[in-house]
């Protein structure tokens, strides 16, 4: 949203001789100077001009929900929405979950599950939160009893946004420690490394290219024949970046470096919505584009690595008996599912600021191919390099493979050791990772933030929501700094595993069952009427039978393969267990509550009444803006009154404007402007 005065004029009269009137503190000479200047640059310059640039008979763009803000246009919108897709697990999690799931066989049930599951639920968010120009909260005026599913993506979004950040900041530090000459875990000969390390470069020995070869080849074969290895990755990883404590009761220190890390995480962050989806927008260009730049480089110089094609086929070789796996649909459905962000409120949020008619069923296939497609190509980016490693080591790539923090870490920046130039691709790798991690990290903050300024709706918080961006930044960084102890990790670990788990399958399917079963066939008219064509059949029975079985499956599935967590040989106690499932049951939760809640202060006599009341869509659901407020929402005034945009109402008027003598244009100048705060600036230019 716009700040007071940026609407206001800067008005330059002109007098009889055609030389400006000193109306600003300035004397006709320099005035002439400035309209030099301006000419010889090819701009023009009209007597009348706003502080942004425009000018009278110029088309300005226009937010077409002034009061609320719109994208600055749709490439942003979709920019914004694949940074929020494709994250950190697009990389560490899905190349190994196919080459442990069958390789190229896991991709059929994959893409199955993305085009009954991924896609429609993906357009189903989208075109909610378009509909209603409204977040994760305001949304659910179309029945009020289940506001709490709204609550419910506020805490997981919360949580997701408190650990994501951490994730952020190690980056941010290994992006650091990577400009030097000699990355710091190549060697075994630190303060930090034990007995048990072994290199996969043997022992540094500056200045001796000879003796440096025989070292390699040395340290390959203790590598190969040692039962039990530790790689200087790793213990710099453990031992040194966290100073892993022994347990995750026991905190220890506050690692300074990474808190410091964390504090430009969030500083980043907000900096890029200081001005919400105005400023994000315009950033996402390159935060959401750059990774793929990265992601290429990284796979040209990996494809030409010895052994990489050994690696890329251990990834993609089909082990077609595993298809009738269940665990194989089982995590097909789960990456698709965690990947796209269903159920986070992120969706919803973003869609919210596209302008009512936009074709959000376009963006939802373009969006989550693109991020699945992604999802493959940085499957070819690390097992190339996977591949390379283990031909250097002798060893079959399973064993060096890993996911997670692993991969991204410890695996891949050792890799990274054995290439020429190792620094430039450390520094690579880790500015991909950072950028991957802010595309979702500024869409969890903004999601918080719209909800808590959609609720609240009055006219200062809206010209303030800086404060409020800034007041959630803040509290995010305090409630991240105990990940940055030594117990850190384990507590990294546990939110990861248990806040963002059955919790969003609940959510989603309950959203589900509001808006297909409670609602009913209504929201296929809402989306006619917002899109100008009905919802695609096929959508149509995902909404409302298929998706949610497949739902239904992954949470029993989740239910069924479940295990308690561990971090390598550490095995979580179970009190540490239990806050993790209240983390969980924390967001699920509020949908009973406020359920409960709801019933109880609406109308009517007996429990029925009151819960028919409940779930009866509030009088201000529906469109945001009168002018699309037609059909069953019109209000004060027949079907038949069309509510025109002023930019139609303008349209007409030019040709009489044209019909006036140029020389009253340049006399007689009258502009009524709306500012932000709903003010009207009436200039009169003084002769």
């Amino acid at each position: 949203m716009g700040t007071d005065g940026e609407n206001e004029l800067q008005i330059w009269p002109t007098g009889p001789n055609g030389s400006f009137v000193d109306s600003s503190g300035l004397g006709s000479h320099q005035a002439c100077s400035i309209k030099f200047f301006y000419f010889y640059f090819g701009f023009h310059i009209s007597h009348v001009q706003f502080r942004n640039g425009a000018v009278p008979g110029e088309q300005v763009k226009k937010d077409e929900n002034s009061r609320r803000g719109n994208w600055g246009n749709q490439i942003e919108f979709v920019l914004t929405s694949v940074g929020y897709a494709v994250g950190l697990g697009n990389v560490w999690r899905f190349p190994y979950l196919c080459y442990r799931n069958g390789g190229g066989a896991f991709m059929f049930p994959y893409f199955i599950m993305l085009v009954f599951c991924g896609i429609p639920l993906f357009f189903l968010e989208l075109s909610f939160g378009q509909f209603t120009s409204l977040g994760c909260l305001g949304v659910w005026k179309v029945s009020p009893m289940f506001k709490g599913v709204g609550y419910g993506m506020m805490v997981v979004s919360t949580y997701i946004g408190i650990y994501y950040n951490v994730v952020i900041c190690i980056a941010f530090y290994y992006f650091f420690t990577s400009m030097t000459n000699l990355l710091p875990w190549t060697y075994c000969n630190n303060p930090w490394n034990t007995p048990d390390c072994s290199g996969v470069v043997g022992t540094h020995q500056a200045n001796a290219t000879f003796a440096n070869i025989t070292a390699v080849m040395s340290g390959v074969t203790e590598v190969v024949n040692r039962t039990k290895r530790t790689s200087p990755s790793e213990e710099y990883w453990r031992n040194y970046v966290l100073n892993i404590s022994d347990g995750i009761g026991n905190f220890g220190e506050v690692r300074l470096p990474i808190l410091g890390c964390l504090a430009v995480s969030w500083v980043v962050v907000f900096l890029c919505l200081i001005r919400g989806v105005k400023s994000s927008g315009k950033v996402v260009y390159f935060t959401a584009t750059f990774p793929y730049v990265v992601l290429t480089i990284l796979f040209i110089r990996g494809i030409t690595l010895e052994g990489a094609i050994s690696g890329i086929k251990y990834y993609l070789t089909p082990q077609w008996q595993k298809i009738l796996d269940a665990k194989v649909w089982g995590d097909a459905a789960s990456q698709i599912f965690y990947s796209l962000g269903c159920a986070w409120g992120g969706l919803i949020t973003m869609a919210s600021y596209n302008k009512f008619h936009n074709n959000c069923f376009r963006d939802s296939i373009i969006i989550s191919v693109t991020n699945c497609a992604t999802s493959v190509y940085a499957g070819f980016v690390i097992f190339s390099i996977l591949g390379f490693m283990a031909h250097h080591l002798g060893v079959d790539v399973s064993q060096v493979a890993d996911h997670g923090p692993g991969l991204a870490f410890v695996a891949y920046p050792e890799a990274l050791t054995l290439l020429p130039i190792s620094p430039l691709w450390s520094l690579l790798f880790f500015f991909m990772l950072i950028l991957l991690g802010l595309g979702t990290q500024f869409c969890l903050l903004e999601t918080l933030v719209t909800a808590i300024v959609d609720e609240i709706g009055t006219d200062w918080i809206i010209r303030n929501k800086t404060i409020i961006t800034l007041g959630v930044a803040i509290l995010g960084f305090l409630l991240g700094v105990p990940l940055t102890t030594q117990a850190g990790i384990y507590w990294l670990l546990l939110m990861d595993n248990y806040a963002a788990s059955f919790s969003l399958v609940i959510i989603s399917c309950i959203m589900c069952i509001c808006i297909m079963y409670i609602y009913g066939k209504n929201y296929f008219k809402d989306v006619e009427m917002m899109l100008g064509f009905p919802p695609p059949i096929f959508f149509r029975i995902c909404w409302r039978f298929i998706s949610p079985l497949i739902i239904t499956f992954i949470l029993i599935f989740t239910v069924i393969q479940y295990k308690p967590i561990t971090y390598n040989d550490y095995v979580y106690p179970n009190w540490s267990l239990v806050i993790g499932f209240c983390m969980a049951l924390s967001s699920v939760i509020c949908i009973p509550i406020y359920a409960l809640f709801k019933i109880a202060t609406s109308e009517g006599a007996t429990f029925l009444e009151r819960l028919k009341h409940s779930v009866k869509p509030d009088a201000s659901w529906g469109p945001a803006l009168q002018e699309h407020r037609k059909g069953r929402y019109a209000t004060g005034g027949p079907e038949s009154v069309e509510v025109r945009p002023l930019k139609e109402e303008l349209k007409e008027k030019e040709p009489e404007k044209e019909k006036e003598p140029e020389k009253e244009k340049k006399d007689d100048i009258s502009l009524t402007i709306q500012g932000s705060n709903g003010s009207t600036l009436n200039p009169t230019p003084s002769a």
